[in-house]
């Protein structure tokens, strides 16, 4: 218990600070004034003031908030503090600001999945162990065991297990030949794989051949210069934002089922999972998160108030999306968008947000508390 309460308030401690460290140093750069920088938010529990900016820790570890001189259209400026308040700056340099908390989250994944990368080595699929094997399948039948290591099949060498997936896969439902290590034996079994009905990582149903076995739990960790560290840990993150991109499409098109959204309960639950796994497993988690955060803060829900919220399987500001959406119309328009319309704007989103929160967590009650 001490583990994963440990755990979720350092990976929502690194995400945060990380996304409001965006929005505090592009404001500092184009010369809008910082009032407040704060991780957490709701009553302060210790700060300090330096310079104009006041750094609070607050009792709510779920968020955090970085406040700005003029931000609120209706906040009265001081005449001198005009060119240093957010309402008065032109649109691209207020899209700079609110962009650059989604950017340091991506960013932020990016310098995990490096630095995982460049001291452990960057982690490659699977070794070709068999972790489980399926009862009734054709593995079970041919007398294929946990434990066994493929050295080959029909005499291709393989060492991964995408590679025995690979040629598994793609067998047509031809008879294989394996050479497996069992302790000190290398025996050779025949094995033919089944057509099998299964469901891809969107829950979509895809035929595919199968024998019937997972892979062990034994990742191999591939030594790599620098430059090849680094460039690898932005592929990674990439790689990262167009799978997330490609679950949220799934998920409004149902294709994953609605249940599977989760909320702090789930955070929280698998940062503990990962940490007592490693170092290693927390900071790739971390990353993965921090990725969900950056794209799910781009959403055009128009909530503009500073508080954060935990929604989904991340915690999430309220939105930058909503900032967007009405730059967006006020480039079009040439005109500030109304108090009045931004207000009734804001009350819709804070419902849709609320409602979702509230769906989240009875998700999770289902999921860990009545199965």
């Amino acid at each position: 218990m001490l583990t994963t309460i440990l755990a979720t308030i350092i990976v929502l401690g690194i995400l945060v600070f990380a996304h409001e460290l965006g929005h505090f140093l592009l404001a500092k750069r184009v010369g809008v004034g910082v009032v407040t920088f704060s991780l957490g938010f709701g009553p302060r529990i210790l700060g300090k003031k330096m310079g104009e900016t006041y750094y609070q820790i607050s009792a709510v570890p779920l968020g955090g908030y970085v406040k700005l001189v003029g931000e609120n259209p209706e906040e009265e400026v001081k005449e001198e503090d005009r060119s240093r308040s957010f309402s008065f700056q032109p649109v691209w340099k207020r899209a700079l600001i609110i962009g650059a908390g989604p950017f340091f989250n991506f960013f932020l994944a990016a310098v995990l999945f490096s630095l995982v990368n460049l001291f452990l080595g960057i982690p490659s699929s699977p070794t070709s162990r068999i972790g489980e094997v399926s009862p009734g399948f054709p593995a079970d039948e041919a007398g294929l065991r946990k434990g066994d290591l493929v050295l080959s099949i029909d005499g291709e060498e393989v060492s991964q297990w995408e590679d025995l997936f690979r040629i598994i896969r793609s067998s047509q439902g031809k008879e294989l030949l394996l050479k497996v290590k069992r302790d000190d034996k290398t025996l050779d079994i025949k094995v033919t794989p089944k057509l099998t009905i299964q469901k891809n990582i969107f829950g979509e149903e895809v035929k595919t051949f199968l024998i019937g076995v997972t892979p062990a739990d034994e990742i191999v960790l591939k030594k790599v210069n620098p430059f090849v560290a680094i460039g690898t840990g932005f592929l990674q993150t990439w790689n990262g934002i167009k799978l997330t991109i490609w679950g949220i499409v799934k998920l409004i098109q149902r294709v994953i089922p609605a249940k599977e959204i989760g909320s702090p309960i789930m955070i929280a639950k698998m940062a503990g999972e990962q940490a007592k796994k490693g170092i290693l497993s927390l900071a790739l988690f971390t990353a993965i998160i921090s990725i969900n955060l950056g794209i799910i803060n781009l959403f055009p829900i128009p909530i503009l108030d500073g508080g954060h919220f935990l929604i989904n399987l991340f915690p999430i500001p309220i939105l930058d999306g909503g900032h967007f959406l009405f730059l967006a119309l006020e480039a079009v328009l040439r005109r500030p968008i109304s108090i009045k319309k931004m207000e009734i704007a804001q009350q819709v989103g804070l419902v849709f947000i609320i409602l979702l929160m509230l769906f989240a967590i009875r998700n999770d009650v289902m999921r860990y508390f009545f199965q």
